[in-house]
């Protein structure tokens, strides 16, 4: 394969990997598997020590950056004095390797080790573990694998890596949450009228879904309405909902990192003037929603979780838990230029500074002048979103459509798919092959970022109207709303499906698409 570089792109992927900035180039050629590390290290966050967790790579920094046609051969070695698994977030790799606890594969014990061999994915990706207390512990980095496109690219790759951070350790966290001792944000919304039968009336012209209708081959079996409370529903099937207050944070972090730092001491990237940035955000906060605010600088949001979108301008981008970013923008000046993550519905803000060679750095607050909005409460951002022609879905009829229902309460604090936990949970059952819809229905008051492993899937209808929207694996559901996500089911195999909001996860937010092979 012949592979060329730019001047700048060369200079970008050359640079060292610390902890996610610019992204280094890897050996085209690779004889022998990469090293990973899962193991402990310490920050200074303002100036306190740290110990957290940490996916540590060969040359000593944090994850892996994957060149075009290059596999995914990594030795996972696990350091820390208990057992660990990591997920690979965003990749398709075979259900063997997918990394969550005894689906299939058992925990990796202290001091194993343990190989992985695919074809990766291109694009934003990243990894973690799937205990929810390691991954609240940082166990997690990033994981970008370049395309073609990125290495001919006269740009400059960037990451910023976004983390909440308690220096009370998760359980202690995860124990002041679920008790109701945690202070809980809340946010008014004007929310939309929730749509019991929204998928009976839902216009797939868009998507060449056929004739039938969606509910006509709906499944509703395994309790999938259990979870619905259907107290406040009038005869018509309308919700009268008004203005509500939902819950937008359930803990306040001490801290808001980006790259494991604060704004007292920000991660500076020197960038060319006249230059273009492609910066990959990935929000691997445990609880935290972010703005992406670039501080006046034009932008253009050019993928999500990895997938090319078309283009959408703007300052300010929002992402919630999972979710990628890919942002890019041009420095048109000399200067510093300070790159937000504002948390959502609070002051509290973390982030980097592209700065130009002689750019002097100028001390930044961590504190905005005001509180950020709750995010997408009307999916205003998702609904503007739309998969490139090359990376769409192709145009097909759905085969089975499944209603999940998410539901739960502050107090008791319990959160469920389809009114059940995870261990007394029931499958959702497609065929692998299959065009599959499932339409995630919130029925809570807080925002829940549902993820699939093994699959990408199209957002095709929100709130009843129909879009050829974002290629996606992690989807972002507001409370009172619906979602509705196509994808073509894979091999055959238990595959989870989740909240990634991780106190929401460890009570059992938790599900599989069990995909059969007939």
């Amino acid at each position: 394969m012949t592979h060329t570089f730019s001047r700048r792109g060369f200079l970008a992927a050359s640079a060292a990997l610390t902890a996610t900035t610019t992204l280094p180039r890897m050996a085209f050629a690779q004889t022998s598997p990469m090293a990973l590390t899962a193991g402990t290290r310490v920050l200074d966050i303002d100036g306190r020590a740290a110990t957290v967790f940490g996916l540590t790579n060969g040359a000593g920094a944090q994850g892996i950056i994957l060149d075009p046609g290059q596999r995914f051969q990594v030795d996972l070695t696990n350091t820390l004095t208990e057992d660990t698994i990591v997920h690979w977030h965003g990749q398709l790799p075979p259900n063997r390797q997918d990394g969550v606890p005894n689906e299939p594969m058992s925990l990796l014990k202290s001091g194993e080790t343990r190989s992985y061999d695919y074809a990766p994915t291109t694009g934003t990706h990243w990894m973690h573990s799937h205990v929810p207390v390691q991954e609240m512990n940082l166990l997690a980095a990033p994981l970008i694998v370049r395309s073609d496109a990125d290495v001919a690219a006269d740009r400059q790759d960037v990451v910023m890596f976004l983390h909440d951070f308690s220096f009370k350790s998760p359980a202690e966290v995860l124990e002041e949450i679920t008790s109701g001792g945690a202070t809980h944000d809340m946010g008014e919304m004007d929310a939309p009228a929730a749509q019991p039968d929204a998928m009976a009336g839902m216009d797939h012209s868009g998507m060449n879904m056929g004739g039938d209708t969606a509910m006509g081959n709906m499944d509703m079996s395994g309790g999938a309405m259990a979870g619905m409370d259907h107290s406040t529903m009038d005869m018509d099937g309308d919700t009268a909902m008004g203005d509500m207050e939902m819950d937008l944070n359930d803990f306040n972090f001490d801290a808001y990192l980006a790259n494991d730092r604060t704004l007292n001491d920000p991660d500076v990237i020197r960038v060319d003037r006249g230059g273009r940035v492609r910066l990959r955000v990935i929000n691997a906060a445990s609880a935290t929603t972010f703005w992406i605010d670039t501080n006046g600088v034009e932008a253009r949001l050019v993928a999500v979780d990895g997938h090319d979108v078309e283009p959408m301008t703007g300052t300010r981008f929002g992402m919630a838990m999972a979710q990628r970013l890919d942002i890019e923008l041009d420095i048109t000046g000399e200067g510093a230029f300070p790159i937000f993550a504002l948390r959502e519905g609070e002051r509290e803000r973390t982030g980097i500074i592209l700065a130009t060679p002689q750019a002097a750095i100028q001390k930044i607050s961590g504190m905005a002048d005001m509180a950020s909005p709750a995010f997408d409460i009307n999916m205003e951002q998702e609904l503007m979103l739309r998969a490139t022609s090359t990376n769409a879905l192709a145009d097909r009829p759905v085969d089975r459509s499944h209603m999940i229902m998410l539901n739960g309460s502050m107090d008791p604090y319990l959160w469920t798919i389809n009114g059940q936990t995870w261990g007394d949970h029931t499958p959702i059952s497609v065929v692998s092959g299959e065009r599959v819809a499932l339409t995630f229905h919130n029925m809570s008051m807080m925002g829940h970022p549902m993820h699939l492993h093994g699959h990408v899937f199209q957002v095709i209808n929100i709130n009843g109207q129909a879009i050829r929207g974002a290629m996606r694996d992690t989807v972002y559901v507001p409370p009172m709303a619906q979602v509705t996500v196509a994808l073509d089911a894979g091999e055959a195999a238990r595959w989870m499906l989740h909240c990634h909001h991780m106190p929401h996860l460890s009570t059992g937010m938790m599900t599989e698409l069990a995909v059969s092979a007939v």
